[in-house]
């Protein structure tokens, strides 16, 4: 059953999720007051979503819409001061995605920051950072396969992905 006031909190908490992101300069540490608010966004929205899940299921499309449930994807993806909680949601956004209640790539993604959370190599490329003042994509498991990979959830091939990492962090 849709649930305008459920889709109304949660592209309203991913608004602000993407303000606090979109705050800091790239490049730049963050100021600790962006810091502590970039947290607390996180801490907020992530027991927000974990009251939706234990309480609805998955917010998928047939219950918020297509925006909202990707806002609650953002906000499961943006849970990394809560590894347990991403890994828990892996399942429930995968049965999702069997139901066409999300996207493959959501998925992906998601998988991805996982792996990286539990030091592992990702498997989709999606996750970068900057090492040693080279910024660049995370370890990747069996580069050789990448793009086949990354096609079967509907992602661009690495180096189209790689350059617009480039453009907007270097």
């Amino acid at each position: 059953m849709f649930d305008a006031e459920l889709r109304d909190e949660l592209l309203r908490r991913m608004e602000r999720d993407q303000a606090v992101r979109t705050a800091a300069l790239i490049g730049e540490s963050l100021s600790r007051e962006l810091d502590q608010e970039w947290d607390a966004v996180d801490t907020g929205n992530t027991a927000f979503l974990k009251g939706v899940i234990a309480e609805r299921g998955w917010p998928g499309r047939d219950m918020v819409g297509e925006e909202a449930a990707h806002a609650a994807w953002v906000l499961a993806q943006h849970a990394d001061q809560d590894p347990e909680f991403q890994r828990g949601c892996l399942p429930l956004v995968k049965s999702a995605v069997d139901a066409g209640q999300a996207t493959p790539s959501e998925w992906a993604y998601l998988l991805d920051r996982v792996c990286v959370a539990e030091g592992r190599s990702q498997v989709y490329g999606t996750q970068y950072w900057t090492r040693n003042g080279v910024f660049g994509p995370r370890p990747i498991e069996d580069p050789d396969r990448l793009d086949e990979r990354r096609a079967e959830v509907g992602l661009a091939p690495q180096a189209d992905y790689d350059r617009t990492m480039r453009e907007l962090y270097e």
